[in-house]
């Protein structure tokens, strides 16, 4: 299957190698790096960042760094969705160690299974998470009980797991998610993306009990919790009073950043604020901006003809671009069915760590997981759960795409044609 982007003519001015213009070509090469060399990723996108930005204003005469930042009377600038991330990053690492301090996650054995199953079940306490979290904090959360549940040794494909359980949660529900709240936002009712869920649920039960299992051989979960322990009850009103503004703000102001730092600064007049877990998640929210600001860059204009193909295919290309210009592009063109959109571009940026935030959230928790090569030998069963996920959801539901919108609503009497 071939998905290829369609882009803006090339004028004469910017240089291309074999017809792809020379921007592509330095994002790839960025990509390469990050999977090559993992314990330099930061660099690496910084450097990706610094020759396609240089690249743009030398030879690309309609690009316009300030317009592309803050925006113009025709489009919003990227200054939203890379404000958002830097919030969420810094803000959710906060989040981690106030969950992590309140000891909650040592009692959580008395509630798991203590063979492979308890695994599963962590995975399942991520996915419903993630429904109406962003799946950052799922994964988080998600990450951290797991972190503590197996003694801090995680195999990888169970990592990918966890990032395909937190995205696949948000996949049909537009508060779960920054691409399907977009959907929202724009007009897109929530019933038109909730049967995402058709495909996240099997797709999560295949990665699921494999990485249940692989983890179960690589360290079994604790069978019982300490005795005597005290959950600082605090804390958790702390990580309550952020989960409550991120919803809050993302519903209210399409800005959960924003409900995040008022949780934590909240919670600062109560008790001690782990201040030191900031600096110790820059270098991977710097990457992730880089990447998201690479991609931005992109001179992609619009997609091929809106069909099921072209959105599975999206699954794929999410792993390595940012979902959200693609999901900006499939809002604008019209004729997808929604919640297969939801799903794929969702769910399919779990098949590498860096394909979603999640991935680059959990990453800063588990290192070891910015080892592309051994994340996609471990966590091959992600991209398998994603086919799966995908053709269960289009044998049972079908492909029903919407016709192209106007004014952010279907227009009435209007059909396009189904899938069988």
């Amino acid at each position: 299957m071939t998905l290829m982007l369609q882009i803006n003519g090339a004028s004469a001015a910017v240089p291309t190698i074999a017809g792809i213009r020379l921007e592509f070509v330095l994002f790839a090469l960025t990509l390469l790096g990050v999977a090559i060399f993992h314990r330099r990723t930061m660099h690496v996108a910084l450097a990706g960042l610094s020759a396609i930005l240089l690249f743009k204003l030398s030879f690309d005469p309609s690009f316009h760094l300030f317009e592309h930042i803050v925006g113009s009377e025709l489009e919003e600038g990227e200054w939203r969705v890379l404000l958002n991330l830097l919030g969420l990053l810094l803000g959710f690492a906060v989040l981690a160690k106030h969950f992590e301090e309140s000891r909650l996650p040592e009692v959580l054995p008395r509630f798991l299974p203590d063979d492979w199953k308890g695994g599963l079940v962590l995975l399942v306490m991520v996915f419903v998470l993630s429904s109406f979290l962003d799946n950052i904090a799922a994964a988080i959360i998600g990450g951290t009980v797991a972190g503590v549940v197996f003694r801090g040794r995680l195999h990888i494909g169970y990592i990918a797991a966890v990032i395909a359980a937190s995205n696949a949660g948000g996949s049909g529900s537009v508060v779960g998610d920054t691409t399907t709240t977009m959907m929202w936002i724009d007009g897109v009712a929530a019933r038109d993306v909730a049967h995402g869920y058709v495909a996240a649920v099997p797709a999560l039960l295949v990665c699921g009990i494999v990485a249940a299992f692989q983890q179960d051989r690589l360290q079994r979960i604790t069978r019982d919790a300490p005795a005597g322990v005290e959950i600082e009850w605090r804390r958790i009103v702390v990580v309550a009073l952020i989960l409550t503004g991120t919803i809050a703000t993302n519903i209210l102001f399409d800005f959960p950043a924003l409900g995040v730092w008022l949780g934590i600064l909240a919670g600062a007049f109560f008790t001690r604020t782990p201040w030191r877990e900031v600096p110790r998640s820059i270098r991977g929210t710097v990457f992730l901006l880089s990447l998201v600001m690479c991609a931005s860059m992109m001179p992609v204009n619009e997609l091929p003809s809106a069909s099921w193909v072209t959105a599975m295919g999206l699954g794929f290309v999410s792993a390595v671009f940012d979902n959200i210009p693609l999901t900006k592009l499939a809002l604008e063109q019209g004729g997808y069915d929604w919640g297969v959109l939801a799903y794929a571009v969702g769910f399919g940026g779990s098949m590498i760590w860096f394909g979603s935030s999640a991935g680059v959230a959990m990453s800063n928790l588990y290192p070891q997981a910015k080892n592309t090569a051994a994340y996609l030998r471990d966590g091959w069963h992600v991209a398998l759960a994603y086919v799966v996920g995908f053709f269960i959801m289009l044998g049972v539901v079908g492909w029903h795409p919407h016709p192209a919108r106007v004014g952010g609503q279907d227009p009435p009497g209007v059909e396009l044609e189904q899938a069988p």
